[in-house]
């Protein structure tokens, strides 16, 4: 039996473009009330508001840097109070910094840790005893192909994406027994602003936000009595070299 989502309520990471709002958006237009966050706040009002004037469900966009701890449990404790509970949990905020070692600063490396990492502990910390009120809960975490795959120059990022690896599957044995579902997605190249990249049709080859939003959609939506903890999706046609 698939899952209805109308009412069921949902926190993305990240979510004011990209990746997050294309999940925000189809979870909102199949009637889930949605929190999204950023760290600025005139982006994720804009979002909220666009995304409430597309969907079925209510879009509130609460301004929070993941990294800071006190920020997380406000934006957790504030979509429990306003929409009465939190079904489903989307750690996607993540940020990168690409340099070879002797040009990574330290001031580089802890961005990337602590937003990449860090966060999305805060964030499954302050979320899980909400999470476990429910007979189903998900709790999906959008990693990368980077989590498997170092890259040059890639320390930081992939020491973050190795490390959300291990933390989801250890996180998944955790929290089976109490309905809640780990779930996480590992991307290759995705058409968004990660990394001051601006989208254009040159990107039309890549994974476009909405497919992992699809991933997303079938995702709460798989029978309860079975879990498909990992996804990598990749290009299916990449330019040659």
């Amino acid at each position: 039996m698939t899952q209805d989502l109308k009412g069921k309520t949902a926190v993305i990471t990240g979510g004011s473009k990209g990746i997050g709002y294309a999940i925000a958006a189809s979870l909102a237009a199949a009637g889930c009330n949605v929190s999204i966050s950023s760290r600025h706040a005139s982006e994720v009002e804009r979002a909220a508001r666009e995304l409430s004037e597309r969907g079925a469900g209510t879009v509130e966009g609460i301004v929070c840097d993941v990294r800071n701890r006190d920020d997380v449990r406000r934006m957790i404790d504030r979509t429990v109070e306003r929409f009465g509970g939190l079904q489903i949990l989307v750690n996607n905020a993540g940020v990168g910094r690409f340099a070879p070692m002797s040009e990574l600063t330290p001031e580089d490396w802890d961005q990337v840790i602590r937003t990449n990492l860090d966060g999305v502990y805060f964030c499954c910390h302050a979320a899980i005893p909400h999470l476990r009120n429910n007979d189903d809960s998900w709790i999906i975490n959008i990693a990368s192909l980077a989590g498997k795959n170092p890259l040059p120059g890639g320390a930081a990022y992939n020491a973050s994406k190795f490390g959300l690896v291990g933390f989801s599957e250890a996180l998944m044995l955790d929290v089976r027994q109490y309905g809640i579902r780990v779930n996480y997605i590992m991307p290759g190249s995705v058409a968004t602003h990660f990394n001051d990249h601006t989208p254009s049709d040159a990107d039309a080859w890549k994974i476009q936000p909405e497919d992992i939003a699809e991933l997303v959609m079938g995702l709460v939506r798989f029978p309860s009595r079975s879990l498909p903890s990992r996804i990598e999706i990749r290009p299916t046609k990449p330019p040659r070299r």
